[in-house]
């Protein structure tokens, strides 16, 4: 099984990258996050849908490591953490996809994607835009500005937790969702491998 250089539970880039073939790799990103890049031969399972995968997860663990990825690395600490507590050893990529990249890594890109905004900027556009929406409405009608404090105050609580509501919440949104055949075929094929 996998000797870990950098922290345990957590493999670099360049320690992945040596060793991809060796690796089942878990993308728990949403879909359209995974479709705009992912490490060559990662699977899509998403976050919310990990215990639904938990017995392919198994399989795949018990015929060699599991690396986990994210876009910078909380998603996929996250999953270990699940994993773990389910007795599934697995390891999360230190900064995701982003780290990844940022080392000269490829990203692979299917050609019939569509392009979905990341989480990240995702949540930056909704929180950004109820901000402004309290502040204008507050100009005709006062207590709209509470819309503003109240995305203002989740922003913190965000930040403090290192967990993200709005993203969970958009991530529930359709183009965050993967199609059922789409996460069959991925439950299959690490039954598979």
């Amino acid at each position: 099984m996998t000797t870990f250089t950098s922290n345990p539970g957590s493999v670099l880039p360049a320690e992945a990258a040596a060793r991809l073939d060796d690796y089942t790799v878990i993308d728990v990103r949403t879909p359209g996050e995974y479709a705009s890049g992912h490490v060559p031969g990662a699977h899509n399972v998403p976050l919310d849908h990990l215990s639904t995968a938990l017995p392919a997860l198994k399989a795949a663990a018990a015929r060699g490591d599991l690396l986990i990825v994210c876009a910078a690395g909380n998603r996929s600490a996250t999953a270990c953490d699940q994993l773990a507590d389910a007795d599934v050893p697995a390891a999360t990529l230190t900064g995701g996809t982003t780290a990844w990249a940022e080392q000269g890594h490829a990203l692979r890109r299917p050609a019939s994607a569509s392009r979905v905004w990341g989480m990240e900027r995702q949540v930056r556009f909704a929180a950004g835009s109820l901000v402004v929406l309290g502040l204008a409405a507050g100009t005709r009608y006062r207590p709209a500005r509470w819309l503003s404090a109240g995305v203002g105050s989740g922003l913190v609580f965000s930040a403090l937790t290192n967990t993200c509501g709005m993203g969970a919440a958009l991530a529930k949104l359709p183009h965050n969702r993967p199609r059922p055949a789409d996460l069959d075929a991925t439950l299959t094929a690490l039954h598979q491998r």
